[in-house]
């Protein structure tokens, strides 16, 4: 049988292992917490695409024809 040595009283290393044995595995659960972005928030990428997709030179073509 083992003599019983306090945790206090144990090596940095063996403290470490005994804790990382300790401690829970989340497997394939994400932790963080997720949650739908807020609809009535500005959105930058959202403005950002629609004035990449504006049609300026097709529309500034078709006016110069007239």
């Amino acid at each position: 049988m083992q003599k019983f040595i306090p945790f206090a009283k144990l090596s940095k290393k063996l403290q470490q292992a005994i804790n990382k044995s300790r401690r829970k595995n989340w497997g394939n659960i994400d932790p963080v917490t997720k949650r739908p972005a807020n609809s009535k928030a500005y959105n930058r990428k959202k403005a950002r695409a629609w004035k990449d997709t504006f049609p300026t030179s097709e529309l500034f073509y078709y006016l110069v024809k007239f």
